[in-house]
């Protein structure tokens, strides 16, 4: 899994996100950003309200957090939403000794995770 720190360079070199089933997120500056949260359409759901996206938490009563503002979370995004970001630049993935290498036309990338050598990629990319 990526970062929160490469998901926050992400989000500030304009990566833009439609929250979808299957996403993850995190909630910053809250004492959870270690909770990672998935968007589902039975727990997690994203709501329309007044011109802005809502993240709604259903079934959770013991928690003190009933929805969010998707302004507020940060995506992580998964291995396969961040190589379609890479597009025609994206060469290959290469397992080597210390994790894995992204190879973009003119560039390589290599994290201990694949999904973070795809970050470091986008994030070269993007030139953020």
């Amino acid at each position: 899994m990526i970062t929160i720190e490469q998901a926050g360079r992400l989000r500030k070199a304009g990566v833009l996100w439609a929250p979808a089933a299957g996403d993850r997120f995190v909630v910053p500056d809250r004492d959870m950003d270690d909770d990672v949260f998935v968007v589902s359409d039975m727990t997690v759901e994203v709501h329309d309200y007044q011109g802005s996206k809502v993240i709604g938490f259903n079934g959770t009563t013991e928690w003190a957090l009933d929805s969010i503002e998707q302004r507020e979370v940060i995506w992580l995004p998964r291995e396969e939403q961040l190589r379609a970001l890479l597009g025609e630049h994206f060469r290959k993935l290469e397992a080597v000794p210390d994790g894995y290498t992204v190879e973009l036309t003119n560039t390589t990338h290599t994290a201990p995770d694949a999904e973070q050598a795809y970050a470091d990629a986008v994030i070269h990319l993007l030139g953020a």
